[in-house]
């Protein structure tokens, strides 16, 4: 099969599947329209995040029999056109599901330890240590919501502390014994710490909003290495300032995407941004929780493996 690749990768997913007889082509620069004018050509995509595979976009790929989608979520592809038209999605949660597992406990601990806060006084000369004391994370409840393969790594992570794991998911029976299954409504009342592991569904689009924020018994932290649109950021903010979340480690944000660049380009920062780059309890990375070294080799392998069961 002739196989396009529209991001790069780690090398080895190319001759992997060389060596399986697939004939690989690259195209990283050409714009959408322009890859859309040739895509009837080719039997497979590529892709990680470079632009949306809609409907009309597939609509001309007319020989197409599989997406692999290097990363955990679809929601840059239209789904139910692509099944519709029986086109195998391969997507690689597994692969950067510890990555992701160990960047939310990461920045937990940070958080918990001022260690963002502590590190910029310290290189401007100042040497607080009371106004850097710390909070245990021993002894508190921490809530997952979303409870699949980066969910359950976080949870796997957080046997090493003597804290209670809950887990709210859609699905039932998902719970572990690293996490106890319960309500959204428990999971509100008794967590200490939120963690989002959602994938972006028109469900889990700005789930976290003031009604919701709300609904929590006592202020938490909140984590979010999800998709930054799950978050409402003004009603976030709210939130911050008013003490009803503690703090938040953000590796995504709503802002993302095209936005997101131009938003440095021109300084024109949306408000709410202002505050979260400014909040001391605030601590931001830039979607980099599934990305590690380890992860760019699994994220590849996972989608070579998905593709060779599928076709071999």
């Amino acid at each position: 099969m002739k196989v396009l690749h529209l991001d790069t990768n780690h090398p080895l997913l190319m001759e992997q599947l060389a060596a399986l007889g697939h004939e690989n082509h690259e195209e990283y620069h050409a714009s959408k329209q322009e890859v859309a004018n040739r895509i009837h050509e080719y039997d497979g995509i590529i892709i990680r995040s470079r632009f949306t595979l809609d409907r009309p976009f597939l609509e001309r790929a007319t020989h197409l029999k599989f997406i692999g989608r290097v990363g955990a979520g679809l929601e840059n592809i239209d789904l139910d056109y692509a099944q519709s038209r029986g086109i195998f999605l391969a997507a690689a949660p597994e692969g950067n599901r510890n990555a992701v597992g160990e960047h939310a406990l990461g920045m937990l601990l940070s958080l918990f330890n001022h260690l963002n806060k502590a590190d910029r006084e310290i290189r401007v000369g100042r040497w607080d240590r009371e106004g850097n004391r710390g909070i245990e994370l021993d002894g508190r409840t921490v809530g997952i919501m979303g409870y699949g393969n980066t969910g359950k790594a976080f949870a796997r992570k957080l046997r090493g502390f003597d804290t209670e794991v809950l887990c709210y998911d859609i699905l039932k029976g998902v719970g572990d014994a690293n996490a106890r299954q319960v309500t959204l409504d428990e999971l509100q009342q008794r967590s200490d710490v939120l963690s989002l592991h959602l994938p972006q569904t028109p469900q889990t689009l700005g789930v976290v909003c003031t009604p919701f924020i709300e609904g929590f018994r006592k202020p938490f932290w909140l984590l979010n290495t999800a998709r930054g649109k799950c978050v409402v950021t003004p009603h976030l903010v709210r939130a911050l300032k008013e003490g009803k979340v503690l703090g938040a480690g953000l590796d995504v944000l709503e802002y993302e995407k095209v936005s997101f660049e131009n938003l440095f380009a021109d300084q024109h920062l949306p408000e709410d941004f202002q505050y979260l780059i400014k909040a001391e309890n605030v601590l931001l990375s830039p979607h980099v929780a599934g990305w590690t070294l380890e992860s760019k080799v699994k994220l590849a392998q996972t989608i070579v493996d998905k593709i060779k069961a599928r076709f071999s």
